[in-house]
């Protein structure tokens, strides 16, 4: 279904929890409103055209009200698309149909996103091929290559990546493994013993001072990829400190 009626009894079902699956764009509208009416239609042909990808779900803003007010719409057509239980993007007034178009094809996946999303290597290198450095690309490309042991293709295609603590924390691991001393901790990360491999490098932060940074970045790519309200996160960003600091 491209277009469905919602009201404030049934928008957590219809636009919240659905976003979990598809983006669903909310289009807040009045009968009385004349730019309404303009563009409606366009937006019912643009999620008509990605049929299955996309839903549209119209608001009539007088019948529900307190919703309209929950999300603070002033003025309206106010259009607002959901993607993951979250607000992704919005517009206020009658946009014309190309930047509706454009509006809508920003809410679907990139070819590179569904190349990342696969997992396979030739798909892995076509997405960094589309969009160079994108992380979640080339971490499991970086980890494919150092399964077969090709740590300085794996070491390239980590120095693309910017802004990334997991990508910072394996391109450290790769330098790091020369060091016998670190054999105990890596062994351990590899066999998902992530608390004793986190000990082992937590020690080996005082007791090999030379790979001090590149320690801690392994140990920080870890936790990042726990996410912040991970216990094991939580605490083990406390004893880093204390380590370092």
């Amino acid at each position: 279904m491209t277009v469905i009626d919602v009201t404030e009894a049934d928008f957590e079902r219809e636009v919240v929890d659905r976003s979990e699956e598809l983006p669903v764009v909310v289009d807040f509208w009045a009968e009385w409103c004349g730019p309404c009416r303009q563009l409606g239609p366009l937006l019912e042909r643009a999620a008509a055209a990605r049929e299955g990808k996309v839903v549209l779900a119209k608001l009539d803003t007088d019948a529900n009200q307190p919703l309209a007010q929950a999300f603070r719409i002033q003025g309206i057509p106010a259009v607002k698309a959901f993607r993951d239980r979250r607000l992704a993007d919005e517009f206020v007034g009658a946009l014309p149909a190309d930047q509706v178009e454009r509006f809508f094809d920003g809410l679907l996946p990139s070819e590179a996103d569904l190349l990342a999303q696969s997992g396979e290597e030739e798909d892995l290198r076509r997405a960094l091929e589309l969009q160079p450095g994108r992380p979640d690309a080339a971490l499991p490309l970086a980890r494919i290559l150092l399964g077969r042991g090709e740590r300085e293709d794996a070491r390239t295609i980590l120095e693309s990546v910017a802004g990334s603590f997991q990508a910072d924390g394996l391109a450290a691991r790769i330098r790091l493994e020369d060091d016998g001393k670190l054999a105990e901790a890596f062994t351990a990360l590899d066999d998902g013993r992530l608390q004793d491999a986190l000990d082992a490098l937590l020690a080996a932060l005082s007791e090999t001072p030379e790979h001090r940074e590149d320690i801690r970045r392994v140990i920080v790519g870890e936790l990042d990829a726990l996410g912040p309200e991970d216990p094991l996160a939580r605490s083990t960003r406390g004893r880093l400190a204390t380590a370092l600091y």
